[in-house]
This record gives structure tokens, sequence and C-alpha cells, in this order.
């Protein structure tokens, strides 16, 4: 690791303004993700901006009943929130799915949406990435690509975005709510991150010195009836190898509208639209459900190493759909 300096800032302003005035610096919160990377020499930020005294702890309900997530909010107790449980259970899911009890208890929400990618190459600096060296090639796309991305990927980058919680987020229509240099501005989840195309050093929409102030779940009732189903290794602490976030609004055997984003598989928590429409006005049955996967996972490039991947999201998103809509 190499030497860096250190500041704790009280106010949001604070903390822009010291990422603009240093742009090698980066915002410290849990630094679940950001401390190893620094250990391991990925990461090299000149200055840490601890911004854990900020005000950005709450979780409140506007007057629109949108939820308001604050930013430093920390997972676990995200998890637990009875109000989540209640109202948005593929979210809680997905938390407690991710990580350990330990990582939890100190990861943040807006330290999750910024989570960097778990691929071997990305990891290993005697290998070639993209994402640490743009021009420098892409290791995983004739390498072990095992857990690497069939969806949204491309000739410059496949690594797999690896967030549980954001898959959720995606399935919820989240929005997210940043702070920077020209004010305040809302960003929907599925524009957050960003497909690698050219560019796979670009990870998300936010600009220079901007900040994650708090993300707002939107007033969606039917997200009562929410799944997050995850397929891993091993029972623990281990990332998805594909997992899927649904929900499903069903009325005399109908469904009326549909979520789904899936996660373990793409360059991006993975939102398919094309598959909740499929669903629209359909029968909540399972040979639906089997043909909404099939058309979820239509554009899968898998590589040598990955292919099994594309029938296990298929099979994760019908056990998920059969678990929230059941069938008629």
């Amino acid at each position: 690791m190499e030497a860096f300096a250190y500041r704790e800032v009280q106010a949001n302003r604070s903390a822009i303004e010291a990422l603009a005035t240093e742009p090698q610096a980066r915002f410290l919160a849990g630094g679940t993700n950001l401390v190893d990377l620094m250990k391991m020499g990925i990461e090299r930020p000149k200055t840490l901006v601890n911004i854990n005294s900020l005000p950005l702890q709450s979780i409140t309900v506007l007057p629109n009943g949108v939820l308001r997530i604050g930013a430093l909010v920390r997972n676990s107790d995200l998890a637990y929130d009875e109000r989540i449980r209640a109202s948005y259970p593929v979210l809680s899911e997905a938390l407690l799915s991710g990580a350990s009890p330990q990582l939890r208890n100190m990861a943040t929400v807006g330290g999750n949406l910024m989570q960097r990618t778990r691929c071997p190459y990305f990891y290993d600096v005697a290998f070639a990435c993209n994402k640490r060296n743009n021009g420098s090639g892409c290791s995983a796309l004739e390498g072990f690509n095992r857990g690497n991305a069939i969806l949204g990927g491309s000739d410059h980058c496949i690594s797999t975005h690896p967030s549980d919680m954001c898959v959720a987020l995606a399935a919820l229509d989240a929005i997210v709510q940043v702070e920077g240099p020209k004010g305040e501005r809302s960003i929907r989840i599925q524009d957050f991150h960003l497909l690698p195309e050219d560019h796979p050093q670009k990870e998300t929409d936010l600009g220079p010195a901007e900040l994650i102030t708090a993300v707002d779940l939107p007033n969606l009732p039917f997200a009562a009836k929410s799944h997050y189903v995850k397929v891993r290794d091993r029972a623990s602490y281990e990332f998805a190898l594909t997992s899927a976030a649904v929900a499903l609004d069903i009325m005399d055997g109908t469904v009326r509208a549909a979520r789904i984003a899936l996660g373990g598989v793409g360059t991006k928590p993975w939102r398919s639209t094309v598959a909740e429409q499929l669903l629209m006005g359909k029968p909540a049955s399972e040979a639906q459900y089997k043909t909404a996967a099939n058309v979820a996972l239509q554009d899968a490039q898998p590589r040598k190493y990955n292919s099994f991947k594309v029938e296990l999201a298929k099979r994760t998103l019908i056990r998920a759909l059969l678990t929230v809509g059941g069938m008629v």
C-alpha cells in the first residue's frame, strides 16, 4: 500500500470540495472494497476523505411515499429494517446473501453501488486488464473466464458486476441521488452503471467529485411480493454465479406487472425489460416463466468456461418467478 494523506469532513460540501481540489482522492466509508484494492496496488489514491460523519445515515419516507435511504446506511441495518423487509423483501434478501455479517456491518449503500468487479484478472496486476489500464487488453477473453459475464460484454471487457444489492435495486427502479460541484441530480439505477464498450475503466455515470447522497425506492406496492435467488459455489461468503431479483403483480392468475433483474451474468446489474413485457397480461404459469427466462438470456454471449451460466441463469430466474408468483 502506498502512502496517502487522510482527512475527515463533516459536511457534504466539504467532501465534494476535497475531491474537486484533489482528483486522485477517494471517499472512504466502510472501506470494505477500497482498502483491499489499495493493499493490492490497484487503487492508489493520494488522499482518503473520510465521509462517515456526513448526515447520510437515515432511512426516511418522503411525502410522495418514496423511501429514501442515506448513502451511509450500513448494509446490515438496511437488510433488517422492518420497512424494507415488509415492502421490499427482495432488497433485504439480496443484502443478506452477500459477504459476511462482519462486512455487512461495515459496508454502506453508497459503497456497495461503487463496488468493483471481482474478475481475477482485474485483481492480479501481472495480467492485462482494461479496467486497470485501458488499452492493455482483457486477459479474461481467452483466459479462465468461468466467473465472467455473458451479457453486456465487449471486446474490451467481460468482467461481471459483483453486487447483490444493486441487482435488487435494478428490479425496484431505484433512483440514485448525487451531489457535486454543479449541484444535485438524480440518476436512474439503470443508467448509473455503464456498459464497458470501449471504456471499461469508466464504470458509473458519476461526474468528477460527485458524492452519492441517497438511494430512493419508489412507492411500488407489488414489490412486497418479491424475491431474490442466488446460486453460488458455496453457501456463504461467495459471489453469485447467477442470481435473479423479481417482483410480480398478479391478479386472478394473470400477471399485471413484472420486474426482473439478473446478477452474476452481466457487466452491470442486468434489468430484463423484454422479459417483463413478455409476462404482462399472460397467465402466471411455469410455461410463461420459462419463455420469459429464454427471452432474458437470448442475447447471451458465453465464453469457453462460462457457457453453463446460460442454462443456470434461466433456471435461477424460473425458480424466483415460481417462488413469487406460483402458477395457475
